[in-house]
C-alpha cells in the first residue's frame, strides 16, 4: 500500500453512562494501521455542539487521512481544557468510508489528560501476551489505591473500604430508597392508616390498592397449611429444606404423634421413600435480638403426601425438647398452629434477609467484585465475562447498608433481632458457606438430598435454577476455552492467579476469605475456572434474583411472613384468639415501613440475564459466544413460561426475561 494513499473514516465515540463521565477537554486520536502506517493526530470535534455527553455516542467524519489499511490499534488522548476535563470512555468504533468492517477498541477507562493511551482492536489478552504490558501494570496500581478490602462489622466479610467515584449511580433518584418511599407514600391512598395498631386481620387487608400498593398474595395465601410448606420450596428462602433420613433426637415427635398425617404408612417407610423433609434453623441459636422482642430457634418437617403436595406435619419453635418447648401439629386448635406458624416464619425471615439474600449474595459478591477490579485488568478477558454482572453492586450495597442496616435503620425498626442480631448471623453464615458447596447449585441441591428431580414435587426454584445454572456453565466453558487451551495459559497468567489468591486470602488481610474456592485459588485446570465463574455469575443473577424479588409478595402482609412480631414464642397450647395474633404484628407506621421497602426492592433495577448494559465483548469468537447464551436463555424462558402456565400458583421470579445480570436492587 503506498503511504500516499488517502482514505476517509468515521469514528464513533461513546461516553460512559455514569457520573462525571462527560469532557470539555479536546479529544484526539491517532490510528494505527497493520503496515505500519498511521494518521495525522485527528481532533474529534463539532462546531456548536457538545461532543462527549454522558451516555452519548458522537460520530466523527474524518476526510483525507492517510489509508493505514487495517486499523490494529489506535492512541486516544485529551489535554486539560475546560471546567469539566474528565472523561471516562466505553468504546471507540472506526469505520473506512466504502467498506464494511467496522474496527472496535474497547476502552472502558478514565482517561487522564496529557497520557497517550493505546488500544488494540478488541482489546482481549491475558497479560504474559500483551505487548503494552506497562500500561496494563501503570493502570492496575492506580486501581488497586482505589478499590481497598475492608471489613465492616465484626468477622463480616469483605466489602470495599470507600466506595469509587466510578461505581456511583448514573441517576441517583432510582436509587434514592428515602425518596421512593414518600413517593409511594405520596401517590397511595394509605396516608390514614400511618398510626396506632391494626384492630383485626380484616382491617389490615383493607389498606391494599389497586393503585400503589397492590394486594400482595400472601394476602390469600397466609393461613393456608400448602402455602406455608410451598415458601420452602417456591419462594425467597428457598435454600433451607433438607431430605430427612431420621428424626432429630431433640425433635420431640414420635411415629405416634405423626400418624394422623402418614395416610397410613409407617414412618420408616416414609422415610426411606424420600417423603419427609425438614428445616433447621439451628444456626440462630443465642442470637441476639432487639431490647423488648424475642425469637426462636425452630425446627419442621415436611411430608409429600399421596397427592404429592408438600404438607408441614410439625413444628418445634426451638431446639431442645421439653415440657416448655410443645410440638405443634396441624390438628392443634387453628389459631394455636397459626401462632406457632407465624413465628416459624419470623425465624426463617431472619435467615432470609441475613443469609439468603444480604450475606451470600449482595455481601459475598461485594467482595469478590473488589478483589476483581484490584487484580484483572480490563483487557483481561475474565474482567470482560464478568463485569456485567458486577453494575451497580458495590453502589446498591453502599446505599443499601446505609439506609436499610444502618444503627435505627429499616431493619433495628422491622426485625426483632435488628441490626446487631442480624450482623451476627452473616458472619455465622459467611463461616459455613464454601464457593463449591453452598454457592455451586448442584452441589448445594445434592448435599441437602434434594439434587433428583423425582424427589420434593413443587420445588420451582430447584427445577427452574438448574435450568438457568446449566446456561450459564455452558456459557462459561464456551468462553474460558476460546482463551485458555492450555495448562500453562492459566498457570501463567499472573493477573488470574492474583485474583484467586485474593478470593482466598484472609479476609483480615484484605482478602475475600472465601471457602471452597477451586485449587484454594491457585488455578490449575479450565475445570477450576469454569466452577468459579459459574458461581460468581450464578449468584449475581439468578440466586439474587430468586430471593429478592418475592419481597414484596411474602413482607408485605404480615401474618404471612412476619419479620417482626411483639410478645414470645408460646411456650404451651393455650388457646389463641384473634385479638392475640393481631396484636403480635407490627404497628401500623411499621407495617408501612415493610410495604414500602419491600416494594421498592422488589423492584428490576437492571436489564434481563444476556442482555448487558454494558458490552464489554468485542470479539468475534466471543460475541458468538455471548449470541448463544442468549439464544439458550430464551428457550429456557419459553420452558419456563409453560410450566407456570401449569403451576398453582405459578413461579415466575426465574424466567430469564425476568431475572436481572446483577445485583442492582
Amino acid at each position: 500500500m503506498s503511504s500516499d494513499a488517502l482514505a476517509d473514516y468515521v469514528v464513533f465515540v461513546r461516553t460512559g453512562d455514569r457520573k462525571r463521565a462527560g469532557t470539555d477537554a479536546n479529544i484526539r486520536v491517532i490510528l494505527h494501521g497493520n503496515t505500519g502506517l498511521k494518521t495525522e493526530k485527528i481532533h474529534l470535534h463539532h462546531v456548536l455542539k457538545n461532543d462527549f455527553e454522558c451516555g452519548q455516542v458522537d460520530e466523527f467524519d474524518i476526510q483525507n487521512q492517510r489509508d493505514v489499511g487495517t486499523v490494529v490499534k489506535i492512541e486516544l488522548w485529551r489535554d486539560n481544557f475546560g471546567l469539566g476535563s474528565r472523561w471516562y470512555c466505553d468504546y471507540v468504533i472506526v469505520k473506512k468510508k466504502g467498506h464494511e468492517t467496522e474496527f472496535s477498541f474497547p476502552i472502558f477507562r478514565w482517561i487522564k489528560a496529557d497520557v497517550h493511551y493505546m488500544f488494540r482492536q478488541n482489546d482481549t489478552m491475558l497479560p504474559q501476551q500483551d505487548p503494552m504490558a506497562e500500561q496494563r501494570w501503570k493502570e492496575l496500581k492506580s486501581k488497586k489505591k482505589k478499590y481497598e478490602v475492608a471489613q465492616k462489622f465484626p468477622n463480616g466479610p469483605a466489602q470495599i473500604k470507600n466506595m469509587p467515584a466510578d461505581e456511583a449511580f448514573s441517576f441517583d433518584y432510582k436509587w434514592d430508597i428515602v425518596k421512593r418511599k414518600l413517593q409511594l407514600i405520596a401517590t397511595s391512598k394509605i396516608v390514614m392508616f400511618t398510626a396506632g395498631r391494626w384492630e383485626s386481620i380484616q382491617h389490615l387487608r383493607n389498606v391494599y390498592t389497586k393503585e400503589v400498593f397492590c394486594e400482595p398474595h400472601g394476602c390469600t395465601r397466609w393461613s393456608n397449611d400448602l402455602c406455608f410448606a410451598g415458601q420452602r420450596v417456591a419462594s425467597m428462602n428457598h435454600s433451607c429444606i433438607e431430605l430427612c433420613t431420621k428424626i432429630p433426637d431433640k425433635f420431640g415427635v414420635t411415629e405416634e404423634l405423626l400418624k394422623p398425617y402418614l395416610e397410613g404408612q409407617s414412618l420408616q417407610k416414609i422415610l426411606d421413600s424420600k417423603r419427609m423433609f425438614i428445616v433447621d434453623h439451628t444456626i440462630l441459636a443465642g442470637l441476639p435480638c432487639r431490647k423488648g422482642f424475642h425469637s426462636c430457634v425452630p425446627m419442621a418437617l415436611f411430608y409429600v403426601n399421596n397427592n404429592k403436595q408438600l404438607i408441614p406435619v410439625a413444628i418445634q419453635l426451638n431446639q431442645d425438647k421439653g415440657t416448655d418447648n410443645p410440638v405443634f401439629f396441624p390438628n392443634d386448635p387453628p389459631n394455636v398452629w397459626m401462632k406457632a406458624k407465624m413465628w416459624f416464619n419470623n425465624a426463617d425471615a431472619n435467615v432470609h434477609q441475613s443469609l439468603t439474600h444480604l450475606g451470600f449474595t449482595h455481601l459475598l459478591m461485594e467482595g469478590v467484585t473488589v478483589v476483581t477490579h484490584r487484580n484483572l485488568s480490563q483487557s483481561h478477558p475474565v474482567f470482560k465475562l464478568l463485569s456485567p454482572h458486577f453494575l451497580y453492586l458495590i453502589a446498591i450495597n453502599s446505599r443499601g447498608l446505609e439506609l436499610l442496616v444502618s444503627k435505627n435503620g429499616w431493619v433495628d425498626k422491622t426485625m426483632n433481632i435488628g441490626q446487631e442480631g442480624m450482623f451476627a448471623l452473616i458472619a455465622r453464615g459467611i463461616k459455613k458457606w464454601r464457593m463449591n458447596v453452598e454457592g455451586t447449585l448442584p452441589e448445594d441441591l445434592k448435599q441437602r438430598g434434594v439434587l433428583d428431580t423425582n424427589v420434593l414435587p413443587g420445588y420451582h426454584f430447584r427445577n427452574d435454577a438448574l435450568l438457568l445454572y446449566g446456561a450459564i456453565n455452558k456459557y462459561v466453558k464456551k468462553y474460558v476455552d476460546l482463551y485458555y487451551d492450555s495448562v500453562d495459559k492459566i498457570t501463567g497468567d499472573w493477573e488470574i492467579q492474583s485474583w484467586g489468591a485474593e478470593l482466598t486470602k484472609e479476609r483480615e488481610k484484605g482478602g475475600c476469605g472465601l471457602e471452597g474456592v477451586p485449587s484454594h485459588g491457585k488455578f490449575s485446570s479450565k475445570e477450576d475456572l469454569y466452577l468459579t465463574l459459574t458461581s460468581i455469575i450464578y449468584t449475581c443473577s439468578v440466586a439474587h434474583a430468586s430471593t429478592n424479588f418475592p419481597q414484596y409478595d411474602e413482607y408485605a402482609y404480615p401474618p404471612n411472613y412476619p419479620a417482626l412480631l411483639n410478645g414470645e414464642p408460646p411456650k404451651d397450647k393455650r388457646p389463641v384468639e384473634e385479638t392475640e395474633l393481631v396484636s403480635m404484628l407490627p404497628d401500623k407506621p411499621t407495617t408501612l415501613d415493610m410495604m414500602t421497602v419491600t416494594k421498592i426492592l422488589s423492584s428490576r433495577g437492571t436489564n434481563s440475564l444476556g442482555d448487558f448494559e454494558v458490552q464489554y465483548i468485542f470479539e468475534p469468537e466471543a460475541c458468538k459466544v455471548v449470541d448463544e447464551f442468549r439464544a439458550d436463555l430464551a428457550e429456557i424462558s419459553k420452558v419456563i413460561k409453560q410450566r407456570n402456565k401449569e403451576r398453582n400458583p405459578p413461579y415466575p421470579y426465574l424466567d430469564p426475561d425476568i431475572v436481572p445480570n446483577s445485583i442492582s436492587i
